[in-house]
């Protein structure tokens, strides 16, 4: 069964990080609604903020992020001037209306800034945006940038949780992807930010590289493990040479099919919960005590563009170029390009240019159960929604359940989806679209 829902559900689709998603944004929503939504905001808000950096000293070729390799700091420097004003302009909208709950730091490589500039990056935060006691700083680090300046820089601006990009320790692997990362590099890394009070260490790896097979997988996996970390994230590679150009330099041979693929993400997670990390939604495992695991298991799981999160803020604000917001009234995107953003940000401007007004349909799509625990009770989705979640329900009843994929089950008043079928709980989702079409098409949709 399940290399029969691998092959029917092998399919390229965008990656769930919210409904709609990203492709259905439109330029509809733009800086001056982005505006209004920011000047909507309420003094007991609580908000997420997110920073993307987006540059590297070298580039990835696995990376399908907005990043851009760069070997001068001179585009840095001016791109983080960019970032002030944007700063400043956005707290001057959101000033005594919030109080900033986490911080994340994504890319690109945010390591990649000089250990002055993620300190001053960081102060400006602090007296931009009121920040209550025990607010969390997660910072994405790429090893081959740090330091014991950089380490000592982020224990300064108050980092509370580290995610290392190790994808994959075997050489010809990391020889196929442009990323040579030592074992001992990493080790360092981890034992660094550990000894000046990180309170959890995430570990990225991959799946679905060139020349990985599942025995350099299971090597990967156990190197990783001695590490002892608190979280884990495995994540399958996107192949997307047409989106982004620099993937061209993998040879899709070197790729492994969709049946590989699904072995080695099986084997991974099986090393991983044998550990007795436990699996949290798709794509996440950490240790039983770590605050994700709790929230899993309270069922105040959630999820947004930095993955899962135990993150309960309804409002996440982006900053940098291609950051995503995202509010109760929908989301708004700014622009990709770095000197663009920057224009748009000069003397006071916002940089959105494309995103999503939700509607009551879309809030109902989008509720988060399904992809968070792989159920949703009938009764809360009513309770919560209204008449816009029972027309919901009875689509779910008269089709998901009956489908070829045979998307869910009926366990009481819940709606489950089996365990053989939750690797493709993405690919499902897309299908849902087929399922649960009324009026405007959507990719990627959820229940």
């Amino acid at each position: 069964m399940r290399l029969e829902l691998a092959a029917r559900l092998g399919e390229n689709v965008p990656r769930y990080t919210s409904y709609p998603t990203a492709p259905h944004f439109h330029a509809g929503v733009d800086a001056v609604v982005y505006r209004g939504w920011l000047e909507a905001l309420q003094g007991g808000d609580e908000i997420s903020l997110y920073l993307h950096i987006p540059y590297c000293d070298k580039l990835c070729w696995f990376c399908a992020c907005h990043t851009k390799q760069t070997r001068h700091y001179e585009p840095v420097s001016t791109y983080l001037r960019s970032l002030h004003a944007e700063i400043a302009t956005v707290a001057s909208l959101v000033a005594g209306k919030g109080r900033v709950r986490a911080v994340h730091f994504g890319g690109g490589s945010p390591t990649m800034l000089k250990p002055e500039d993620l300190v001053a990056l960081g102060t400006v935060l602090r007296n931009s945006f009121t920040f209550p006691p025990g607010a969390k700083i997660s910072v994405e680090i790429e090893p081959n940038d740090m330091d014991d300046a950089r380490l000592d820089a982020l224990a300064e601006i108050g980092m509370t949780r580290a995610s290392l990009g190790v994808q994959d320790f075997d050489p010809k692997v990391q020889k196929a992807i442009n990323r040579e990362q030592s074992f001992l590099q990493t080790k360092a890394v981890v034992d660094g930010v550990r000894s000046r009070g990180v309170e959890s260490v995430n570990l990225d790896l991959l799946y679905g590289l060139p020349h990985q097979t599942r025995e350099s997988v299971a090597s990967t996996v156990a190197q990783a493990l001695t590490l002892e970390p608190d979280r884990i994230a495995l994540f399958g590679y996107a192949h997307v040479p047409w989106f982004k150009k620099h993937q061209t330099m993998i040879d899709e041979a070197w790729l492994p099919g969709p049946a590989g693929r699904f072995a080695q993400s099986q084997l991974a997670a099986r090393a991983i919960m044998d550990q007795g990390y436990e699996a949290i939604g798709l794509d996440h495992f950490a240790k039983p005590g770590d605050a994700l695991a709790l929230a899993a298991r309270a069922g105040t799981l959630h999820r947004n563009f930095q993955g899962y999160t135990e993150d309960r803020c309804e409002t996440l604000i982006g900053l940098g170029p291609s950051s995503i917001s995202q509010f109760r009234q929908g989301y708004a995107q700014n622009m990709p390009s770095t000197a663009e953003y920057g224009r748009m940000v000069a003397e006071g401007g916002l940089a959105a240019v494309r995103g999503i007004a939700l509607s009551e349909d879309d809030r109902v799509r989008g509720w988060e159960r399904l992809m968070c625990d792989f159920a949703f009770s009938a009764i809360e989705l009513v309770e919560r929604f209204g008449e816009a979640g029972q027309r919901l329900l009875l689509k779910a009843s008269s089709t998901a359940l009956h489908g070829p994929a045979r998307l869910l089950e009926l366990d009481g008043d819940h709606f489950v989806v089996p365990a053989e079928s939750r690797p493709f709980v993405r690919s499902i989702a897309a299908k849902f679209d087929k399922y649960f079409e009324s009026g405007t098409a959507r990719h990627s949709a959820a229940v």
